[in-house]
This record gives structure tokens, sequence and C-alpha cells, in this order.
């Protein structure tokens, strides 16, 4: 018989076992347990037509309806579940951890392998996740003017053995508008959620966390808003570098990007850059004077960063100020000013 697990019993269990999603193609491109393989139970017609077969002839004939169009496949579900779990032991799960996982399971038992299911299913974990972003961390936030090199910083931060929620990453964007060029596809914001939830369950507590000052909205990506709160709460340090080398920055990482590409981003801030700005930025742009494009465009992120920076309490920001884009070295700058506050900046977090 299928031993049933809690989310927290689940979840731990899956960095070790393989899990798969018995939910319809539709449901699972929408948002899955990262690391999860889809193996539907029902297709999306098939899930449909069972659904209006229970709400116009009751559950009975549901029931038949799905075994007759299940039945063909059984040996198929073997066959795939004992290739992606050789060792035979897998964890399973449906919407509610009802009939679906239940029926895959029992198949699954039978046929000599040995199941867990998720209490709850997919709408269990969902719920957990969201829960998750509200616990208390040790979080410190780095900040700074567009082409500062944040991200670049932070990775360096990273690589001392420090803790970095990279969400720029995970969303497939980079936060500006011109954010999504060279990316991949961005996720569902569902998936989102659930790949930023499995990178924030497998960090220590105990210990800093750090992450990028972003703004709510990555793309098509948002931050959860339990997480976004702690972010905007957190001790902020924002790193000043100066603006020309600021705007090498920005041409080199989009220097190589089609005019036509560059251009189509530059018109969607056209209400708030100006219209004369982004007019001398296109004829810029036209001519290859991509120091002055970057030049403009940084006048109008500076000043929206300004602005997003006003309601953080200034007790809980500190700036320090470099002479070069040198990301190496600038991490190290920061590492040892956060080890030279008197008091650890997650300890003054404010309630």
């Amino acid at each position: 018989m299928s031993q049933r697990l809690n989310i927290e019993e689940f979840l731990s269990m899956a960095d070790t076992l393989p899990l798969i999603d018995v939910r319809s193609p539709k449901e699972f491109a929408q948002g899955h347990i990262p690391g999860a393989f889809s193996m539907p139970l029902f297709d999306d017609e098939e899930r449909a037509q069972v659904g209006i077969r229970y709400k116009y002839g009751g559950k009975e004939n549901a029931v038949l309806l799905g075994l007759e169009i299940v039945g063909p496949k059984l040996a198929d579900f073997v066959k795939q579940a004992r290739k992606i779990a050789p060792k035979k032991e897998i964890l399973v799960h449906c919407w509610r951890g009802g009939m679906r996982s239940e029926s895959m399971a029992w198949l699954l038992e039978t046929s000599g392998m040995k199941t867990y299911t998720l209490e709850g299913g997919y709408k269990a974990y969902r719920h957990h996740i969201r829960e998750s972003f509200s616990r208390p961390v040790k979080m410190i936030v780095l900040g700074g003017y567009t082409g500062s090199g944040k991200t670049d910083i932070l990775k360096e931060i990273e690589k001392q053995q420090q803790q970095f929620l990279d969400i720029e990453s995970i969303a497939h964007h980079k936060g500006s508008v011109f954010g999504i060029l060279g990316q991949e596809p961005q996720p569902t914001n569902e998936q989102f959620e659930n790949n930023l939830a499995d990178a924030w369950r497998k960090f220590d507590f105990e210990k800093p966390v750090w992450v990028e000052d972003e703004s709510r909205h990555l793309g098509f990506c948002g931050i959860p808003d339990t997480l976004f709160l702690q972010m905007r709460e957190a001790f902020l340090i924002k790193v000043n570098v100066p603006g020309t080398e600021r705007e090498k920055r920005l041409v080199k990482e989009y220097g190589s990007f089609s005019r036509e590409d560059l251009a189509e981003q530059l018109v969607k801030i056209k209400e708030r850059m100006g219209g004369q700005n982004l007019k001398t930025a296109l004829q810029a742009l036209e001519s290859g004077d991509l120091q002055q494009v970057a030049a403009l465009t940084l006048r109008y992120y500076d000043k929206a960063y300004e602005l997003a920076g006003k309601d953080r309490n200034p007790e809980r920001v500190s700036e320090l100020n470099v002479d070069e884009d040198n990301p190496h070295t600038t991490a190290k700058k920061v590492i040892e000013f956060v080890e030279n506050l008197k008091t650890a900046p997650y300890e003054t977090r404010l309630s």
C-alpha cells in the first residue's frame, strides 16, 4: 500500500527519489514541482471528458469512463515508471491527492514498486511554498543604479560561501525593459514561484541570504508578496558606481543586439523617458552611438530607482562608493563592509 506523506516529508524525499506528476499536460505546463516528470493519467481532452461525465452523470459514471480511457495505457505507465525509477521507488502526486494519484500508486504498487503519495496534492504544495516566503530570514539586499553590475557582484559574493537568491536567473529576465533580451523564454508566473521556492527551501536560514534589489515584476514574473515585503524591509547596501562605468557596462551587455531589438525596447519607455529624449536616443542608436543611448537611458532609470527607494527606511540603507566596475573587487569590499558593521544588519530588522 502506498505511503502518504505530508508536504515537508514529500519534498525532502523528492531530493533523492524520482517524482511523477499524473495531472494533465496543461496542468503540468502551468506549473509543477521542479524536477517532476509528467506522466498524465489523462490527456487534456480526456480529463475534460471525465469532468463533464462527473458533472452530469455522477461519480460512478465518471469512474467508468476513466477506466475505459486508462485501461489500454496501464502497461505503458508501468514501463515509464520503471524507466524513471529503476530502483522501483517513486513519488506520485496529482492535484488534490485524490483518485488520480491513488490510482497510479495502486497500479505501480501492484507491479512491484514502492510508492509515496502527497497528502493534499499539488494544491497543498502551492499553499506550502507561499507560506514559506513569509519565514523571517537574515536577508541582505544589494542595490545600486542600473548598470552597476549588481548580479555579477552577487555572484562573486556567492563564491565566498555566501547564499545568493538569484531571482533574475530564475525569472529569465534582468529586470529592466532590456532585461528580456538574450534570455530563455520566461516561465509562467506559477512556475517562477515554484522554482523560486525550490531554491529558497535549500538555504541554511541560520546564515544570511543575499538578494538583489528588484522591482516587484521582472517581465511577466512577479515576486511573491511576502518575499517582496521582506526584501523591502531588509538592510540594503547601495553600491555607487560612476555613471561612465555604468554606461560602458550597458554597451557591453546590450551592444551586440540588433538596432531593431534595442529600438523596440526603447519605445516601451517613451512616456517616462520623454518624447525628445527617445527621439535623440533612437537617432544615436541609428548612428551607432551606443554610449549616448546608454547615457540617455540611464537618466530615466536613475530617476526611477530613486523614486522606488523613497519608501525605504533610511536607517536601513548604507552606501558604498567604488571607483570602477570590477565585480570581484567590489564583492570583497561589500563583504568587508558588512563584517565591519557593529551590529549584523539582519539583527536590526524592523518588525
